[in-house]
């Protein structure tokens, strides 16, 4: 207790020793728990052609189709682009086994917050860091900037939710993130 009388202090959220990784704990030979996902078990027997039906078509899918939310057409012409980043984040999830475990619309909420990060950069790329004031016509700062801050700060945190959960509960050891092609691409093109 506080010296005015008020409950103050006290433990903090994300404060102190983080988890050690899984995939650390077991090549430790820790004590570590994991999920398991159940197999389903299913009755042996034996079938004879005359048995088998034409029977139905299956297709297999490896990625749940993206929302068509995540490409629909913005106002410019072009379409969002955020399929493409959650369909990246599907494949990188997938090499790691751990698709089961993110959330989809927790994916497709990372896709759309980075999706619209990169369209604000864009914005700011065209029309500058500064605008016009529209009463006074002096100049200002461009409310892409602001915008875009916001974005990236939405999708760092939807990112970080989601390492964390592949950190906590990857059983192989791994280190990259689906942008760290993309990042090796725009600094090689810099040169």
């Amino acid at each position: 207790m506080a010296k005015d009388g008020t409950n103050r202090g006290g433990r903090r959220i994300k404060a102190g020793h983080k988890p050690d990784p899984l995939a650390d704990k077991i090549s430790k030979g820790q004590k570590a728990t994991h999920i398991e996902f159940p197999r389903a078990e299913y009755p042996i027997a034996e079938l004879y052609g005359e048995d088998m039906t034409d029977g139905v078509e299956l297709e297999g899918a490896d990625m749940p189709e993206p929302s068509s939310y995540l490409s629909v057409q913005q106002r410019d012409g072009e379409p969002l682009g955020a399929d493409l980043i959650y369909k990246e984040t599907w494949e990188w999830l997938q090499a790691r086994g751990c698709e089961k475990l993110i959330n989809r619309r927790l994916l497709e909420s990372y896709s759309t917050a980075f999706a619209r990060f990169i369209q604000c950069e864009l914005a700011i790329s065209k029309y500058g860091l500064l605008g016009k004031h529209p009463t006074t016509g002096a100049a200002i700062a461009s409310p892409f900037v602001q915008l875009s801050l916001n974005f990236q700060k939405q999708a760092n945190l939807l990112w970080y939710e989601i390492y964390d959960i592949i950190k906590q509960n990857c059983t192989e050891a791994f280190d990259g993130d689906p942008q760290d092609d993309l990042m090796e691409r725009l600094l090689r093109e810099k040169k």
